[in-house]
């Protein structure tokens, strides 16, 4: 069983008024939850402790964490438990089906544990749950947000664009100089060249990262990641506020403000990114339903500027 990143145990700052929520108490949130439990599906919503978790399932918006409830490696930011998962859940990618069915969804994301005790990383079974999707609830758009499939083939990746998502996300989480205390496992640049390859094998898909504030990180820090994004190619970013989960994870270094968060978001947008979330209480899967339609919409206008542009040359 993997440990924790050793970290002192330290005390939780008292949260800014901008980034307290309200209990989850609607009647929506407790259906969404009862449907996950008769489902056997597990949701990062509940496992990595979000903060939103109380507003999307009172719309009943869900992201389902495939693989089990537990990951091979141990991030210093990150609350899912640590150790040796169970066997794959078979079941699981027709479960996800019917889940979305069941509520109705436009958009649904999936996501995962680390699995690096399985030879592809886990991607066989995402290709699986976007077949169950794809045949279950066909006009249910699929955002995936991916590990990185560590020291894998680069055919897990391949695999899984081959199967057609309409979105691939997988986070940097940080600048590089933050990698060995926050993300230990992972590689910076190999984040960026899983994006960068997406988009090679497929640049239909649309690609998306994002970035945590708080841990200590340099503003110019976070321009260089910008730049790393863009030159990846990657259309969407986003930024939100780190909160510690518990005593024993890395220690909020700083609760950036929303102003600072806006003023990241215009930085962002100059350098070319379709779309942009930045505020404290963004996350990857923080209304995607919505930012899928406006990632659509401002390709399509960035089509037809560019379509104008060559026919005036």
């Amino acid at each position: 069983m993997n440990e924790m990143t050793p970290l002192a145990r330290v005390p939780r700052e008292r949260k800014p008024d901008w980034i307290r929520v309200k209990a989850p108490t609607s009647v929506g949130f407790a259906e969404t939850k009862a449907m996950m439990r008769r489902l056997n599906l597990n949701t990062v919503c509940e496992e990595a402790a979000c903060p939103n978790i109380g507003e999307c399932w009172t719309k009943k918006h869900a992201t389902v964490m495939i693989l089990g409830d537990t990951c091979t490696r141990a991030c210093a930011f990150c609350n899912v438990k640590t150790g040796m998962p169970r066997a794959v859940d078979l079941s699981e990618p027709q479960h996800t089906a019917d889940a979305a069915a069941e509520l109705g969804l436009e958009h649904i994301v999936i996501t995962s544990v680390d699995r690096d005790d399985l030879p592809d990383g886990g991607a066989a079974q995402f290709v699986r749950v976007i077949e169950a999707l794809r045949r279950t609830t066909p006009t249910t758009t699929i955002e995936i947000l991916t590990p990185d499939f560590r020291n894998k083939a680069q055919a897990a990746v391949e695999s899984i664009v081959e199967a057609g998502p309409d979105v691939y996300n997988h986070n940097l989480e940080t600048v590089p100089r933050l990698y060995p205390t926050i993300r230990p496992g992972a590689r910076y640049y190999a984040s960026l060249r899983l994006l960068e390859s997406v988009k090679r094998h497929d640049p239909s898909i649309f690609t998306k990262s994002g970035v945590m504030l708080g841990l200590g990180e340099e503003r110019l820090e976070i321009h260089q990641v910008m730049d790393d994004m863009r030159s990846a190619d990657i259309d969407f970013l986003t930024m939100g506020q780190y909160l510690q989960p518990t005593p024993r994870h890395a220690k909020v270094a700083e609760f950036v403000t929303p102003k600072a968060f806006d003023a990241y978001a215009g930085i962002a947008r100059a350098k070319g990114f379709l779309l942009v979330a930045s505020s404290p209480l963004t996350r990857s899967s923080y209304h995607a339903g919505d930012d899928f339609a406006k990632l659509r919409a401002n390709r399509d206008a960035k089509l037809a500027q560019t379509g104008s542009g060559r026919a005036q040359a």
